[in-house]
């Protein structure tokens, strides 16, 4: 099969009709709000869980959100059931995330929890907030649904873009929020190209 860049260029407006897609409503501004009142009120951290390439995409969550000033983990569903639960405290906040809303690990993660503290608070980000996920958390934020620009419609592509983009939306605004600034970035990220760059600044 003959390949062009026209195809690829039509990839890639699908992946940016995808972002321009997403849902921007107030459920956002919910999670930010809840967000900064966990961490920077009540001095907790955010507990952020996703299995496959939507953990791939939650484990790159919690390091930006860690180098920005607000504490997260990453918590493997299956791994919260042998015992790794316990770095789950009651300040904290959960965000998990799950393109289909029906990830067996991730739901049995949010009864895991609220079997251990019965008011933890969660922020889900899901593709079919209609599905029992979107329905449990006390936040959702949906990706608005992208079809995959895998040709099999089975390959996590557009799904986990948006995913990653919410990620983004909710780092940054949380870090106007808290008026993060350089020094503070400088104090946390102290190596490398970047570590060096905001020092100098």
């Amino acid at each position: 099969m003959s390949q062009s860049l026209e195809e690829i260029r039509s990839l890639v407006e699908k992946e940016v009709q995808a972002i321009h897609n997403i849902p921007v409503d107030e459920s956002i501004l919910n999670a930010i709000d809840a967000l900064y009142e966990q961490i920077h009120i009540n001095k907790g951290k955010i507990v952020i869980s996703g299995i496959g390439k939507a953990g791939q995409i939650g484990q790159n969550i919690a390091t930006t959100f860690c180098s920005t000033g607000s504490p997260a983990v990453f918590l493997h569903p299956s791994e919260a059931q042998h015992g790794d639960l316990g770095v789950l405290q009651p300040n904290d906040i959960l965000l998990v995330i799950s393109n289909s809303g029906k990830t067996e690990e991730i739901l049995k993660l949010l009864e895991l929890a609220d079997n251990l503290y019965p008011k933890i608070k969660t922020i889900c980000i899901t593709g079919h907030p209609e599905n029992e996920l979107g329905r449990t958390a006390n936040i959702c934020l949906s990706t608005g649904q992208p079809k995959e620009i895998c040709p099999l419609d089975l390959t996590p592509t557009t799904s986990t873009t948006v995913m990653s983009v919410l990620g983004d939306l909710l780092v940054v605004m949380l870090m106007k929020k808290i008026n993060f600034d350089k020094a503070g970035y400088a104090k946390r990220h102290h190596s490398g190209y970047l570590g060096q760059k905001s020092r100098m600044q």
